[in-house]
């Protein structure tokens, strides 16, 4: 009933810049926080960055400085601008939102993009 569909991932070199964009649809009654995650292979999935409804952001400390999170409400869609590219940063990138259905409004679920890939390497 919900999809949540991520762009913007590839092949950059060190110091480069991407930008990842998920836009959710279906039947969506709110979305509450929308967020990244990255997930590199043999390890688990951390959180990179989050955006609440309001505007408020939050930041895992390899990232600070770097990335930048931001939302569109009207559009259903998270963007998160990624400069000064590391090969550390190289990894799958998930979008999460936390969404409210039409046909549930009391309830929030935890929805998940199908993953984007960035590899940053020369």
């Amino acid at each position: 009933q919900v999809q949540l569909v991520e762009s913007g991932g590839g092949l950059v070199q060190p110091g480069g810049s991407l930008r990842l964009s998920c836009a959710a649809s279906g039947s969506i009654f709110s979305i509450n926080d929308m967020g990244w995650y990255r997930q590199a292979p043999g390890k688990q999935r951390d959180l990179v960055a989050v955006v609440t409804s309001g505007g408020a952001t939050n930041y895992a400390d390899s990232v600070k400085d770097r990335f930048t999170i931001s939302r569109d409400n009207a559009k259903n869609t998270v963007y998160l601008q990624m400069n000064s590219l590391k090969p550390e940063d190289t990894a799958v990138y998930y979008c999460n939102a936390r969404i409210r259905l039409i046909i549930s409004p009391w309830r929030f679920n935890d929805c998940w993009g199908q993953g984007t890939q960035v590899t940053v390497s020369s």
